[in-house]
């Protein structure tokens, strides 16, 4: 009858529950047989039978514990016969000793006289290779190794060839690309095997200059195709990775775009938003769409949609080793922002289909854990998530000259992954960084397991985005509190709180303080996510003109490259950009996301003051202190008129060779007036530095929206 039919669970090493849904249940001289690999191995015992909802549950049990990596199915007389479904095996007490692969050999090995293949696959009962070179496809059983891994050895030159996986799960065969696949087809179609050999760039690593620790570095954040794909510039590869290296490029103006234009800014570090293959966004016709790529897809292999030829699997590689091969020859670093906290549609992933129910972590009740709001977190406690975690980290750094990440939504990352992945990493590259949104998401994790801002005590090597200095500075990001002023909006009330969001947040100062030293905290008013800091200004001084609009910019990017912890701008920032009040254009398009290069036309000197800016933070090294007790012994407050405040750097050995210095900020719109006890000499003005101009005042006139530097040797 087509109204009988039965599955049948794996629920214990030794257990299988069958639920028959029929109306008649089964009769009792009908046994249980359970096959394997078509074979009768026994007939099992019911331990328990049951009803419930009209279906009728049988719990039988095995004389051994069921062994992975065959094909199982459970027979009934008169109602047929099903795959056994082993996928809750994950779960049980002896599955992770019993299959964690330590090698380094997954995915494909390439050599001009072999190719092997490495798939961890320990639920499957089969698993073959199909791969197709020079049109000619193939077909190849692989067999089953140590720790559920399947592996095949191809004699012969593969070099090009593409392939895929067939793997059988529970009696279902899907197809899927390679999770360690290092190359790609377009839209990650196929995985392809490179000579990786022809591929290697000179990363220049000798032209970095020392940096000893993380508040030596000035972070700007960039895309690749935001920076590029402006149409008022001549950059020839618009949206590509070879756009951010074209020497030579201009706006309508004349004044450098592109490469040229970072270089000039000269920042210590660049951050690029997401570079490896993300899922929405076409690689083969880019411009039909735009995302910004946090939707991961393939975690080893660049995203295609930046390559300069679209239709070459190395093109994508070749070109982001060149593009970070660049700048280290002026002495930037690359840190890439990476999405390790969900995947795009999990159930599509080929996660999902290697390891079904492995790779992403769940609720008591079974369901998936959201913590995200992605409908998926990965499950990065688990070792062999976190071995994958891990291995694409060191990976970036060895294959790609990476030097940081920025891990979005850190928080859903268990902190024994972090710091393995730290620890990865710094063997690779003794200065690389790595830092957060230390954010304690709703992600189904002890909160005292979560790499977050709570736990930065337990994360001593890590850095987190300070929150509490962003809404300090420029008042609330989100919901009706995104018209409120902070302090350098001209809101006095929060002048307490600058004070420690200046400090580093880690002093106990107006506020228990967050991190243990100025090394954790990453200092911003900008990034990314939300409205831009002019937008910002746009809805709380709508009445001001644009002139003094961009005073406060200003304003905000000398406080962010003063106050004590690691000073991070987003592209744009510097010159005041706009997204025209979008507060979430991930999927907005190039109009709203590009660097707008007509507005550096129009506003060069404010480009001209930030790279000032970073000019004076790289020479002075007491700007760039990490220990509370240095930074406490260094600094005195004093209130001015209105919302004034000046910063009394006062430790005269560390500020040499200066015997005092003084940072004035203004945020009202008032001229404020302060006798000094001496001729002090004015360093850096708002047209920028002045250190070398003898320009000496005793009175100062300090005015409305501005920022001042003065100093006595």
């Amino acid at each position: 009858m087509k109204d009988m039919t039965f599955i049948a669970k794996l629920t214990g090493p030794s257990a299988i529950r069958v639920i028959l849904l029929s109306p008649f249940g089964k009769e009792d001289r009908n046994d249980f047989v359970l096959l394997c690999d078509g074979k009768i191995v026994e007939t099992l015992k019911v331990d328990k039978a049951s009803t419930h909802a009209g279906a009728f549950i049988y719990d039988l049990k095995l004389r051994e514990p069921l062994v992975l990596g065959h094909a199982y199915d459970v027979v009934i007389e008169q109602f047929g016969s099903t795959p056994l479904d082993v996928s809750s095996a994950i779960d049980f007490p002896n599955f992770d000793t019993d299959t964690f692969y330590e090698g380094d050999d997954l995915g494909c090995t390439y050599s001009p006289q072999e190719t092997k293949f490495v798939i961890w696959a320990p639920l499957a009962s089969k698993v073959t290779l199909r791969i197709v070179l020079d049109q000619k496809e193939s077909f190849f059983v692989m067999e089953r190794g140590e720790k559920g891994t399947y592996r095949l050895v191809l004699k012969g030159n593969w070099e090009n060839a593409r392939y895929r996986y067939l793997i059988v799960n529970s009696g279902i065969e899907r197809e899927v690309t390679d999770l360690y696949a290092k190359a790609s087809t377009q839209n990650g179609e196929d995985s392809v095997v490179l000579d990786f050999s022809k591929l290697a760039v000179d990363f220049h690593h000798d032209k970095l200059p020392k940096f000893e620790k993380y508040t030596d570095a000035i972070i700007y954040e960039t895309s690749v195709r935001d920076i590029t794909s402006d149409p008022s510039t001549n950059i020839v590869h618009k949206g590509r990775f070879l756009g951010m290296i074209e020497k030579g490029r201009t706006t309508q103006k004349g004044y450098p775009a592109g490469f040229d234009y970072l270089a000039g800014l000269n920042m210590t570090h660049i951050q690029l938003m997401p570079v490896y293959d993300f899922k929405t966004v076409d690689e083969k016709d880019p411009s039909r769409s735009y995302n910004w790529g946090y939707d991961p897809a393939q975690y080893f292999v660049p995203e295609g949609s930046f390559a300069s030829n679209l239709e070459d699997p190395a093109s994508r590689i070749r070109d982001l080793k060149l593009l970070v091969s660049s700048f280290h020859d002026i002495g930037i670093r690359i840190n890439l922002d990476v999405v390790y906290n969900h995947v795009y549609l999990y159930q599509y992933s080929t996660f999902e289909k290697v390891v079904p129910n492995y790779f992403f972590r769940r609720k008591k009740n079974g369901k998936m854990s959201d913590g995200s709001f992605c409908g998926n977190d990965i499950a990065s406690e688990r070792p062999m998530v976190r071995k994958m975690l891990i291995d694409a980290c060191a990976y970036w750094v060895k294959e790609y000259g990476i030097d940081g990440y920025r891990f979005d939504l850190m928080g859903i990352i268990d902190t024994e992954t972090t710091k393995a992945i730290w620890k990865a990493c710094r063997a690779i590259k003794p200065d690389f960084m790595m830092y957060g949104e230390g954010w304690d998401m709703p992600t189904e994790l002890p909160s005292e397991l979560k790499s977050s801002m709570n736990n930065a005590d337990r994360l001593p090597d890590f850095a987190f985005f300070n929150d509490a200095f962003r809404d300090i500075s420029k008042g609330g990001t989100l919901g009706d509190k995104i018209t409120e002023p902070g302090y350098l909006l001209g809101a006095s009330h929060y002048r307490l709180g600058f004070k420690f969001a200046y400090v580093g947040s880690c002093m106990d100062l107006i506020f228990p303080a967050k991190f243990k030293s100025a090394l954790q905290t990453i200092n911003y008013v900008e990034c990314h996510d939300n409205e831009t800091f002019f937008d910002k200004l746009e809805k709380c001084h709508e009445v001001d003109d644009v002139e003094l609009k961009l005073k406060r910019v200003k304003l905000a990017n000398a406080a962010v490259m003063f106050a004590f912890g690691i000073p991070f701008f987003h592209m744009g920032q510097e010159i005041g950009l706009s997204k025209g009040g979008d507060t979430n254009s991930y999927r907005s398009g190039d109009k709203v996301n590009k660097f707008d290069y007509r507005m550096l036309d129009e506003r060069p000197a404010l480009g001209l003051y930030f790279a000032d800016l970073i000019k004076f933070r790289k020479k002075h090294a007491f700007l760039r202190l990490d220990k509370s007790s240095d930074i406490e012994n260094m600094i005195r407050f004093e209130d001015l008129n209105d919302a004034g405040l000046i910063i009394d750097y006062v430790d005269h050995e560390k500020i040499a060779p200066w015997k005092a210095f003084k940072v004035i900020m203004n945020p009202s719109k008032e001229t404020l007036y302060y006798e000094l006890d001496d001729y002090y000499q004015v360093i850096f003005a708002s047209s920028g530095m002045t250190e070398g101009k003898e320009m000496f005042a005793k009175n100062l006139i300090v005015n409305g929206i501005s920022f001042m530097v003065v100093a006595r040797k």
